[in-house]
């Protein structure tokens, strides 16, 4: 009973802070909110005794990356007058959201149907850095390799980029 609701705390918090972060119009409010975002989903695999999901989500996401959007933003140093005027965004969030709770649905009554529904996700080898190596390095080889691939063109890019100013 206790880690119901536990979950349902964190699964709201993760929720309404998610809305903050995409409703808000400055973007240091949406890291901050965003900080919420990836602290609470990190409680989420904490709660699932996912301890190396619980730890990545911390260091990496919000640790280093989070930590290096809010250093651009804050070396942008973008003020309010140069924000963009955002007349209809609420509408568009709004009817962006009537358009996807349909699949919402069906996607929460195909996991409700699932085998994690019915065994947990709780195994006993569930979110070990042994269970997530071996997954990544045995049935997603592929798309980790295409991703790295992908990353590789991106930071190439970049340089280029960054090259061709001077």
């Amino acid at each position: 009973m206790q880690n119901e609701i536990v979950f349902a705390t964190l699964a709201i918090i993760t929720i309404v802070s998610a809305i903050i972060m995409i409703s808000a119009h400055r973007p240091i409010d949406s890291a901050l909110s965003f900080i919420v975002t990836l602290i609470s989903v990190a409680a989420l695999f904490g709660l699932m005794n996912a301890t190396f999901l619980f730890v990545v989500q911390i260091i990496i996401y919000a640790g280093a990356i989070l930590s290096l959007i809010l250093f651009i933003i804050m070396f942008l140093n973008i003020k309010d007058e140069n924000l963009p005027d955002e007349k209809y965004k609420n509408r568009w969030l709004l009817a962006t959201s009537l358009i996807l709770t349909p699949f919402c649905a069906i996607l929460i009554n195909l996991i409700l149907r699932s085998d994690i529904a019915l065994e947990g996700a709780t195994a006993k080898n569930f979110g070990t850095i042994q269970d997530v190596g071996l997954t990544l390095f045995s049935k997603w080889v592929l798309p980790f390799e295409l991703v790295s691939i992908l990353l590789l063109v991106a930071l190439i890019g970049a340089v280029m980029l960054s090259k061709r100013g001077e």
